[in-house]
């Protein structure tokens, strides 16, 4: 081969001009970010750390931002369920609905629940405190307990507690549901006006000042299963954890007796619940157990079962 003529590197140069260069994948000059383009995306990374750090490692709870938080939260979740229109008509027609449902499907048992606790004056009385007060004071005791013992995982617990609680206003206001004590021809006593207790916004006085078609979904299942399952995955004694277990139990059995729900109602608590969950584990990357006990820490092992139960699983705080 000869060299190249002077018209054939004429020729290069203009291809070279063309394309932008003869090297393969060589950046066009045009296309480089400037210095304020390099700055941007620069602190968009580090921004995007922080917040994956953060999901990852929150950190320390404040306790006057908790508190404040607390207060104003229940105060909107409050403010929003009593405004939701009392439309007695269609929450009866709802009413209706469920129970025929639940007889279609042979598990209508409330009503024969409610009666044989009735008989029983001791126990119906304790089952209508149990109702108005353990609702709170519980959920507020494991709140407390979190923040305390486990910082690390209290903000994503927290967290599934508010998105239960604000996906069961929706269903307060699309599906008002009379509860089986108000529903018209049900047969079911009203075991707190029949023996006057005191405490419950359900009847008698505090009737009047609560949305009282506010049944669907069940928040005291809800709650106490919140309450329950952060209970069993984190306390550490074995009697703690299935005292955890056993509080929702109970709390079915006792919104059951006291006529304040359906079975359909408890079903909807944990359908909200479930969407609690999935929403932390997409915010914070894990499931909230998963957490670190206390900020900046290890990221714990998959939590499965009661390490008393298991000696290959490593649960709770160490």
């Amino acid at each position: 081969m000869g060299e190249p003529t002077e018209s054939n590197a004429a020729d290069a140069d203009r291809a070279d001009a063309t394309t932008g260069g003869s090297v393969p994948g060589a950046a066009r000059p045009g296309r480089q970010p400037d210095g304020a383009t390099r700055v941007a995306q620069s602190s968009r990374a580090a921004l995007r750390g922080r917040v994956r750090e953060q999901r990852r490692r929150p950190a320390r709870p404040r306790l006057w931002f908790e508190l404040a938080l607390i207060g104003i939260s229940y105060w909107l979740y409050s403010l929003v369920r009593n405004a939701v229109p009392e439309q007695a008509s269609i929450a009866q027609r709802h009413a209706t609905w469920i129970w025929d449902f639940e007889r279609s499907l042979g598990i209508a048992l409330e009503r024969s629940v409610n009666h044989a606790v009735d008989s029983v004056g001791w126990l119906v009385v304790g089952m209508n405190y149990y109702y108005a007060t353990l609702h709170f004071i519980v959920t507020i005791g494991v709140l407390v307990w979190l923040y305390r013992r486990h910082p690390g995982r209290y903000a994503a617990a927290r967290t599934v507690l508010f998105v239960t609680t604000g996906i069961a206003l929706v269903g307060f206001y699309f599906f008002p549901l009379a509860p089986p004590r108000l529903m018209t021809g049900g047969g079911f006593v009203d075991t707190v006006l029949t023996h006057h207790t005191w405490g419950s916004m359900a009847s008698g006085a505090g009737a009047h000042v609560s949305n009282q078609y506010a049944a669907m979904p069940s928040m005291h299942i809800g709650w106490s299963l919140w309450c329950g399952l952060t209970i069993f995955f984190l306390a550490r004694p074995l009697w703690v954890r299935l005292l955890g277990l056993l509080y929702p139990a109970a709390t079915l059995v006792v919104i059951i007796s006291t006529a304040n729900h359906f079975w359909m109602d408890a079903v909807g608590g944990a359908l909200c619940l479930t969407v609690g969950f999935v929403a932390a584990r997409a915010v914070y990357h894990v499931w909230v157990y998963q957490l670190p006990r206390l900020p900046g820490g290890p990221q714990e092992k998959p939590v499965t079962v009661p390490e008393q139960w298991s000696s290959t699983v490593g649960v709770g705080p160490r």
